[in-house]
């Protein structure tokens, strides 16, 4: 699994880099279903939006996009939203 972590008018510190790596854990049971996944980070006036996006081995992608004012939060929100994404593409492939 190809990880890239970006960062728009946000610098990304090691403690962020840490978050990630420590929530990815979470994802660990489709690491040989992903191949990429693309996580950027945006500050702005309005707090932190944080979008993914997920290219499964068989050609499928999704994006979803989480905006909090913390964000820890939205790194949090973000991985639940992941692993709900993630679960549901491996059942719809593993029934065909």
């Amino acid at each position: 699994m190809n990880v890239d972590i970006k960062g728009v008018h946000y610098d990304i510190s090691d403690n962020t880099r840490r978050h990630v790596d420590k929530k990815l854990k979470r994802l660990s049971y489709a690491e040989g279903d992903i191949v990429d996944l693309l996580i950027t980070i945006t500050h702005d006036k309005n707090g932190y939006t944080v979008e993914s996006t997920v290219n499964f081995k068989w050609g499928k992608s999704a994006h979803i996009k989480v905006d909090s004012f913390d964000l820890f939060q939205a790194i949090d929100n973000l991985f639940n939203k992941l692993d709900n994404k993630v679960s549901k593409e491996k059942e719809k492939i593993q029934e065909h």
